[in-house]
């Protein structure tokens, strides 16, 4: 049974602040941040909007991705998120 891994970018309704996360239930994962379930660092901001994500079968290469996302500067992630997902919408409402 193959299993999906997520890597994903949420950020806050004026998309000030930005959030790297990896979940294996991308769909369960958002609805926790939107309903405030989650501790933590997104609660504090109200990250709450899903602005990026890819999906992996291995999860190895999506610890390395996020990893990754991380460790670049906010530019780069704003650059990612602008080609996938150039108006910044909400993607939970499509998953």
């Amino acid at each position: 049974m193959n299993q999906n891994y997520y890597v994903y970018i949420i950020t806050n309704k004026n998309n000030t602040v930005l959030y790297t996360g990896i979940t294996r239930n991308l769909v369960k994962r958002v609805y926790k941040h939107k309903n405030k379930l989650t501790k933590g660092f997104s609660k504090r901001y109200n990250l709450d909007k899903l602005v990026y994500y890819e999906i992996f079968d291995d999860p190895y290469n999506a610890i390395s991705r996020e990893k990754q996302i991380k460790a670049g500067s906010r530019k780069k992630k704003i650059e990612l998120i602008d080609k996938f997902n150039p108006d910044w919408l909400d993607l939970y409402k499509r998953l």
